[in-house]
């Protein structure tokens, strides 16, 4: 059905794309990943805003109401369509599968901003995928201007994953990083978390964050590898746990009623800026805590299988910006450790160029100046 709807909003768009010129003020905000555009994707979007730009704002949920509302179809199918076909400038923070088939106009500028940082584990064409999804995904690379990333060192894994060249893959930094390197942010985020969660107030926070697994068995059992009695025991009067599972983990998970679920807190960065630890295993989200200087603790109970199965850009038991550990009480060990600062900076080097909260104006600035 959705590759049905595919052809049809390709139709659509390849129709506007050779009926209406482009209009060198639009600029199409794709959002395939994080609907509310608390990312980099929405930092772009605020600061082409402040430059006068109409932006037009294209989410999944565009995507999923179209299919299941008759009435919204007009809305995605034809409206959207040729707005996103007639803007000069079109940024994306996931694949678009309709891309494979769109017509862009040769002065429209498409950048790939991607929705993670740095080098952690592989991903796009850098790892095994369906046929289909594969050949999919290589002509919707095909018409990519640029990808942006946040570090030069990362340039040839961006490279890799998006099937561009070298050249094309712009290292102007994470604009989503602004919002966390801005210090009056901090204390506004505390302060929303503990509007939406008044028993947090006053408590050390530490956040639960593992990512998902491939098979749905694995997804609901992951939950049961944490001993979350153990860590109430032992932390439980030094810090309140939060945990956060990963959008693609549909499963039924149970959370203890003395943890706090915030899977569903609309803006993660606020949680990075509100717990001063992380416990992952391998999230990107390690990078937010890295940038910031703040703890991570990767627990990595099936690590030799997960790293057959997807694999890393690095070794996992060298490079990492924390200790590794096997079991809930390793994982209470190294919380309890100095943090260490040399490791963490390393990391933090490799993965980020720039920390000066001028990343949003810097993309704009490059991708503009490049058109």
């Amino acid at each position: 059905m959705k590759r049905l709807f595919y052809r049809i909003y390709a139709l659509m768009f390849n129709m506007s794309a050779a009926l209406f010129p482009v209009k060198n003020k639009r600029a199409a905000f794709v959002s395939m990943h994080n609907e509310n555009f608390k990312d980099s994707l929405g930092a772009v979007m605020e600061e082409f805003r402040r430059r006068g730009f109409e932006c037009v704002e294209i989410t999944r949920r565009d995507l999923d109401i179209a299919i299941r509302n008759v009435p919204r179809v007009f809305s995605f199918f034809f409206q959207k369509s040729r707005l996103l076909a007639t803007s000069r400038y079109v940024f994306l923070n996931d694949n678009f599968l309709p891309m494979a088939i769109l017509n862009f106009k040769p002065d429209a500028i498409v950048t790939q901003l991607w929705h993670a940082e740095g080098a952690f584990k592989r991903f796009g064409l850098a790892i095994e995928q369906p046929g289909q999804l594969r050949q999919d995904e290589i002509a919707a690379n095909r018409k990519l201007s640029f990808v942006v990333c946040s570090s030069e060192a990362v340039v040839p894994v961006y490279a890799e994953a998006f099937g561009v060249e070298e050249e094309r893959v712009l290292p102007l930094g994470a604009p989503r990083t602004d919002f966390l390197l801005k210090e009056e942010n901090k204390e506004k985020a505390q302060k929303s978390l503990e509007k939406a969660y008044p028993a947090l107030r006053g408590k050390k926070l530490v956040l639960y964050a593992p990512t998902f697994r491939g098979t749905k068995e694995e997804n609901e059992t992951l939950l049961s590898h944490f001993d979350f009695e153990l860590f109430r025991r032992e932390c439980g009067e030094d810090y309140a746990l939060l945990v956060r599972l990963h959008p693609q983990v549909h499963e039924k998970s149970d959370i203890p009623q003395f943890a706090f679920d915030v899977t569903d807190y609309s803006d993660v960065r606020e949680l990075v800026l509100s717990c001063e630890a992380l416990i992952t295993d391998y999230s990107s989200i390690c990078m937010d805590f890295s940038l910031l200087s703040k703890k991570t603790v990767f627990f990595a109970y099936d690590k030799e299988k997960y790293a057959k199965e997807r694999s890393f850009y690095f070794d996992y038991d060298t490079k990492l910006p924390g200790g590794i550990a096997q079991t809930t009480a390793e994982v209470i060990r190294l919380l309890r450790e100095p943090f260490d600062a040399e490791r963490n900076n390393r990391f933090k080097k490799l993965n980020f160029d720039f920390c000066d909260c001028e990343n949003a104006k810097r993309v704009a600035d490059g991708i503009i100046g490049r058109s």
